[in-house]
């Protein structure tokens, strides 16, 4: 029998390199853990909690908090740079859930990882009532201006501790693999957070704990989807 040298054999597509999104897909879902944990996730992220976020956070708005002292803020410069944020938030956010969407049981585990992030996020809030830094530039962020159907003069600003906008792409940087988009997200997060205390929106407090909860989080999920997830990669 005729062996091919290695350097060709390397080469050859693995089963796993060959496997098409749509039958990862196919394979996930003839899975009954993993259909069973996407029903709850649905009814618990879109039945219990989307409907409460708008309320609470309206609620958050109207109490009053305290007004940290923060002497590296002041460190930063004071500049409007909102445009840049949402640049980096929403193209961070599409290029990893685009990545995602081709690795189901990532997917899995990264929607219940945000689903835990949004609620860790309102008990931390709910728990530390705090009023922003008073040079605070307003960044009125349109999607959350349509979910809360708010005016910008109405934008949400005292949603503080933790800083949502890092550690959603922290836990995207968690969620995805790759020698190079895992990397770029764990930028991204990082300069979200300088940019998000350049704008005044948030302590240096928020922005350091973000990561924290996002690993949190993330490592929770595991857990709560393992029956899912065993055996894969997004077991790890």
């Amino acid at each position: 029998m005729r062996v091919l040298p290695s350097s060709l054999t390397s080469a050859l597509p693995t089963t796993e390199d060959a496997a098409s999104p749509t039958s990862e897909w196919a394979q996930a879902l003839a899975r009954p853990a993993f259909r069973l944990s996407w029903a709850v996730l649905a009814l618990l992220l879109f039945g219990v909690l989307v409907p409460l976020v708008p309320g609470f956070f309206i609620w958050v708005q109207a109490r009053e908090g305290a007004v940290l002292a923060d002497p590296l803020l002041h460190l930063l410069p004071r500049h409007d740079v909102a445009t840049p944020v949402f640049v980096l938030m929403y193209g961070g956010v599409l290029a990893a859930v685009g990545w995602l969407t081709r690795h189901p049981y990532l997917f899995l585990r990264g929607l219940w990882a945000y689903f835990l992030l949004l609620v860790l996020r309102m008990a931390t809030i709910w728990l530390v009532p705090l009023n922003p830094p008073l040079d605070l530039l307003a960044m009125p962020d349109p999607f959350t201006a349509f979910f809360f159907h708010t005016a910008a003069s109405e934008a949400i600003t005292k949603d503080l501790f933790f800083s949502g906008h890092t550690a959603t792409v922290a836990i995207l940087a968690l969620a995805v693999r790759g020698r190079i988009l895992r990397p770029a997200l764990a930028v991204v997060a990082v300069l979200i957070g300088v940019l998000v205390l350049v704008q005044r929106v948030h302590y240096s407090y928020d922005v350091l704990a973000a990561p924290l909860f996002a690993w949190l989080a993330y490592w929770v999920a595991g857990i709560v989807a393992r029956p899912a997830i065993a055996g894969t990669v997004a077991a790890d």
